[in-house]
């Protein structure tokens, strides 16, 4: 079978375990919360299509423009995450496995973005 760039990376995995365990949590806000389920679900897929984006880029300047947008969609998610826990919309255990998954995915573009100099 043949892989796109981006499927052959660990960072889009992990990303792609972090969409789904944004579809998983969304699925339990009490009604009236749909901005946040919007927001988050967008910042989540947003990190996810930039990562892919980026990974098939031939300029170095577009790859590092590319990962320093998901880095940003990741911070995003991470304020969102903080917002939902202090309003008591999703668990202490979903926060700290999303929280545990972004701290991976910033630290890996950082590294990425910073490879492309």
């Amino acid at each position: 079978m043949n892989y796109f760039d981006h499927e052959k990376l660990d960072i889009y995995q992990i990303t792609i375990k972090f969409v789904m365990l944004i579809e998983k949590i969304v699925g339990g806000f009490p009604r009236g919360r749909a901005y946040l389920i919007d927001q988050l679900q967008r910042a989540g897929t947003s990190v996810l299509l930039n990562i892919a984006e980026g990974a098939g880029e031939f300029s170095r300047n577009e790859k590092n423009r590319f990962y320093r947008m998901a880095k940003r969609s990741a911070t995003e998610c991470a304020g969102i995450f903080d917002v939902c826990l202090n309003i008591h919309i999703i668990s202490e255990r979903d926060y700290k496995e999303g929280r545990e998954l972004l701290l991976r995915i910033v630290s890996m573009l950082v590294k990425m973005a910073k490879g492309l100099g």
